[in-house]
């Protein structure tokens, strides 16, 4: 008999063997050759470099290369801040903190025309990162109160991900608490405290909700859990993003091709036809019981990075022919629902199925993929290159690809958050961030309190620095208001979003934040302090700030210093409880400035009362 841990060990040990392995390594498609990017730049400062450049069109990305200084072209390397799949960035400056102090390098961008591609390296420029002196340098920032400002684009209200949805019935428990109750709590939270509208999950077909078997050789179809999970998600407020998969064992033609500790099926179903059948009987038996309008509301998504093996045991072909078939299946319904893909890792994929629906004909009314550890690529130049308008929605997006990461318990993971939210503002329609709760298995249920997991909320409901970041982003207002910054880190190191409230008050957001996992710890020479100067703000104006450090909101140092060990007890439980939330303190304006400190990392939310 197989022991839990045995079962756990096993799924581990297959997810970390296949997860770096594409479906299809080939590309498919011709991509643009595109020049690299002009008057590159480095500035030295304490603790780092700043990289900027000019835009390529086309590029969906750039990636940054280094080498020691005076070395020759082929020995530069593209610079690794540890972060995961990804290490091209959309924008265009790079703060890079990998490098020794007081070592000289070369660097040099090339610019990248779709994830699998990298251009030729522009000419390189030498900059050497100074060493710290003990000292904190000043960075400063002004911002333009009274300027008629721009709509504030907020990615992450969109959708947030989740563990299969199935959870949300389970009665289990894990850490001493009930697994169902928690989710739906979490879940909860999310959309009550952040605004987010949307829930994405795996598995809805998976065989634990019973859609599928076969009787006597025939199909039998039950929605009875799904009608379940579905009411709780929208008695939350929520509605769901549905990703179609994985497949019912019953119509698997290899059921034994599996992933994850529950076992999701990752094979091509025996009979497409029987397939189709079964996604618009879905679909139909959704809009019956919850109605038209709700559901042309929905989005439906094919699949789960079946650029990986360990997600899809054949070919992209086959896959291809998945996404025809079920597309059609869905619109077979009501052409006005809402069908996309590719729903790939690390970007991939999106311009092989963009090519072949261009053939197929099939539609694609939105675009999605995910990555980790890194801001998303902007994809829009490879949108326009089909003629595509689909919507670009990342379905999962998080500080690391990693499961039981520590990283994922760091304040660094919420500068990071900060971080790619403000990237990837106004390029996409949706930002979704994996996974709301700790309450999350595909490799077995969280072993201790602080284990590394993607979850934003602990399990026992405890908010980690991530969640806090969202919450405070949630804070902004509608008008976003421009900045303009000087110093030794910014507009890269230290980073700066200002809106507006439609009643005249004012919320900037401000963080210290660097790509570098080797830093998510912290390091005192990139402590920066900030000069918030507020031009139209008068000097005796209501002020309060939020800080969000190692010593606020940070469920890691709560814990240790509680003496937590794999679990809480009862009277740490309240305690924890007791500290679940941050604390806007007062704050005093010299004038029309306010001084910041901001250690690396750590974030500050200002909040300005509307005049009287």
């Amino acid at each position: 008999m197989t022991t839990g841990t045995d079962r756990e060990i096993s799924a581990r040990d297959d997810w970390e063997q296949r997860i770096s392995t594409r479906s299809d390594q080939r590309d498919a498609t011709a991509v643009p050759d595109l020049p690299p990017p002009d008057a590159l730049s480095a500035t030295p400062g304490q603790g780092h470099v700043t990289l900027r450049w000019a835009a390529v069109p086309g590029a969906v990305g750039y990636l940054v290369h280094r080498a020691p200084a005076g070395s020759p072209r082929d020995a530069f390397v593209p610079v690794d801040h540890r972060g995961g799949d990804v290490l091209s960035v959309p924008d265009t400056w790079y703060v890079d903190t990998t490098g020794e102090p007081g070592t000289a390098y070369d660097y040099a961008v090339a610019s990248v025309p779709t994830v699998n591609e990298c251009g030729v390296l522009g000419d390189p420029v030498t900059a050497t990162a100074l060493p710290g002196d003990g000292s904190v340098p000043e960075v400063r920032v002004a911002v333009d109160t009274t300027a008629e400002g721009t709509p504030l684009p907020r990615p992450w209200q969109p959708m947030i991900g989740s563990e299969r949805l199935s959870q949300l019935l389970c009665e289990d428990l894990s850490g001493g608490r009930v697994i169902g109750t928690e989710l739906r709590a979490a879940l909860a939270r999310v959309h009550d405290e952040v605004g987010v509208a949307t829930v994405r999950a795996h598995s809805i077909l998976h065989d634990d909700l019973g859609v599928y078997r076969e009787v006597d050789g025939e199909p039998v179809h039950d929605f009875t859990l799904v009608d379940r999970v579905y009411d709780t998600i929208l008695d939350i407020g929520l509605r769901p993003c549905v990703e179609l998969g994985f497949m019912p064992r019953d119509l698997a033609s290899d059921p034994d091709k599996k992933v994850f500790e529950y076992g999701g099926i990752i094979s091509p179903p025996k009979d497409y036809d029987r397939w189709a059948d079964l996604v618009s009987a879905l679909v139909r038996h959704l809009i019956d019981r919850y109605g038209e309008d709700e559901v042309l509301g929905w989005d439906f998504e094919v699949w789960n990075e079946a650029n990986l093996t360990v997600f899809w045991s054949s070919t992209r072909p086959e896959w291809m022919k998945l996404y025809d078939v079920t597309a059609a299946a869905v619109k077979s319904v009501d052409e006005r629902l809402a069908v996309g893909g590719p729903s790939s890792a690390a970007a991939g994929w999106v311009d092989e199925l963009l090519e072949h629906t261009s053939r197929s004909g099939s539609p694609v009314d939105f675009v999605t993929t995910h990555t980790y550890g890194n801001a998303p690529l902007d994809v829009r130049p490879t949108l326009e290159r089909y003629g595509s308008d689909a919507r670009i929605v990342w379905t999962e997006w998080g500080v690391t690809p990693t499961h039981f990461n520590p990283v994922n318990d760091t304040v660094s993971s919420a500068t990071f958050l900060l971080h790619g939210m403000k990237s990837s503002a106004g390029r996409l329609d949706a930002l979704s961030y994996w996974v709301a709760s700790d309450h999350f298995e595909e490799l077995g249920r969280p072993p201790r309190f602080l284990h590394g997991g993607f979850g934003l909320i602990t399990v026992g409901g405890i908010a980690k620095s991530r969640y806090h970041a969202l919450h405070l982003l949630a804070h902004l207002g509608e008008t976003e208001l421009p900045v303009s910054a000087d110093g030794d880190g910014a507009d890269g190191l230290v980073q700066t979003w200002a809106s507006r409230h439609d009643d005249g008050s004012l919320t900037l957001l401000l963080w210290n934040h660097t790509l570098d996992q080797g830093k998510a710890e912290g390091d005192p020479a990139l402590a920066r302090t900030v000069r918030l100067e507020l031009d139209g703000v008068a000097s005796g104006a209501d002020v309060t700030a939020t800080r969000l450090d190692a010593d606020h909101g940070d469920v890691t140092t709560l814990a240790a210093g509680l003496g937590v060990g794999d679990w809480p007890t009862d009277e740490q439980w309240e305690q924890l409880k007791a500290a679940d939330s941050l604390t806007a303190e007062p704050a005093t304006l010299d004038g029309n400035v306010l001084e910041v400190a901001l250690a690396q990392p750590s974030a500050v939310l200002v909040r300005i009362a509307a005049p009287a």
